[in-house]
């Protein structure tokens, strides 16, 4: 019986010990409780630790970087232009005693960071124009590959006095004070997206398909001239190439034509009669064939040959 009660009273004060002990990591930070009451100060340091059992209760917190992501809104601007803005911020719990006792909870604390993070963001932008929302520098936009010509010192939306920069430093210098009453520091907060509500969207894509348009029919018109310009330059060196071919055919033909009259005028002054006679068959052929039927008279000159060779026929 006391071997039993021995072992009863050991397994009790295992029990007890393992109940009492909790560890914390580097990731986490621990505050202790008591009948829901926090106990004693918040737990930071990585470790093993004690606590009473079924009495005190450890409650965990992270200590590394936390996200929140606020929700799409519309907000108008200082010139009344309204956008959609969606924001996100980096946050953690630098106090974890004062986290517990005002927010409680990770679900509560980003309540608290929707109500003072969405209204420092209101705040900021609907004190500056759109322009300083969405530009941080009034550097001038790199769009000379696409056409556009940018005239310095103008611009439809204005000049940039402040810059987005500075807008997102403002919410997060307004809104750091109210959350350090609850224990979180808010390291940065950084807008996701930037839009125009669908009313404005459709005029400002209305206005940025003519532009393309008018771009795409500069292009066009350059191409054109380009186009006829190439064209007057192969016609011209088509008429060049042409000039010169008949130039050159006209010279060939002028120095046959010479050669030719050369050539008969050697003939005829060797022999004028065989000349003639040549010349005469030429004619013959010419303008005579099958299908020819000439009335001459007896004293034709072009019939002088034909003389000729019938004189010759009837003296043999």
């Amino acid at each position: 019986m006391k071997s039993k009660g021995l072992l009863v009273l050991v397994a009790i004060i295992l029990i007890a010990v393992f109940s009492s002990a909790y560890v914390v990591d580097e990731t986490e930070q621990v505050v202790l409780t008591q009948f829901g009451k926090a106990v004693g100060d918040a737990k930071i340091t990585p470790g093993l630790y004690f606590k009473i059992p079924m009495i005190q209760q450890a409650n965990y917190f992270p200590k590394n970087l936390q996200a929140w992501d606020g929700d799409r809104g519309e907000v108008p601007t200082l010139d009344k232009t309204f956008i959609l803005v969606d924001t996100f911020a980096r946050w953690k719990i630098v106090d974890p005693l004062k986290f517990f006792q005002t927010v409680n909870n990770m679900t509560s604390a980003l309540g608290r960071l929707d109500d003072i993070i969405d209204s420092a963001v209101r705040n900021f932008v609907t004190s500056y124009p759109l322009i300083e929302t969405v530009r941080m520098t009034n550097r001038e936009l790199d769009v000379a590959e696409v056409g556009v010509e940018v005239v310095k010192d103008t611009s439809p939306l204005g000049e940039v006095k402040f810059g987005r920069s500075n807008i997102t430093k403002g919410i997060l210098e307004q809104a750091q004070p109210k959350l350090r009453d609850f224990g979180i520091e808010l390291v940065d907060v950084k807008f996701k997206m930037l839009n125009y509500v669908e009313e404005v969207q459709k005029t400002v894509y209305g206005r940025m398909i003519a532009e393309r348009k008018q771009i795409a029919e500069k292009f066009r018109s350059e191409g054109k001239g380009e186009a006829r310009k190439i064209e007057g330059d192969m016609e011209k060196d088509l008429k060049e190439i042409e000039s010169g071919a008949y130039r050159t055919a006209q010279e060939l033909s002028g120095k046959a034509d010479a050669e030719a009259t050369l050539i008969y005028a050697r003939a005829l002054g060797k022999d004028p009669e065989f000349y003639s006679f040549i010349q005469t068959l030429d004619i013959y052929k010419d303008t005579m064939d099958k299908s020819t039927s000439l009335v001459l008279s007896t004293d034709s000159e072009l019939l002088r040959f034909f003389k000729g060779y019938e004189v010759k026929q009837k003296g043999k």
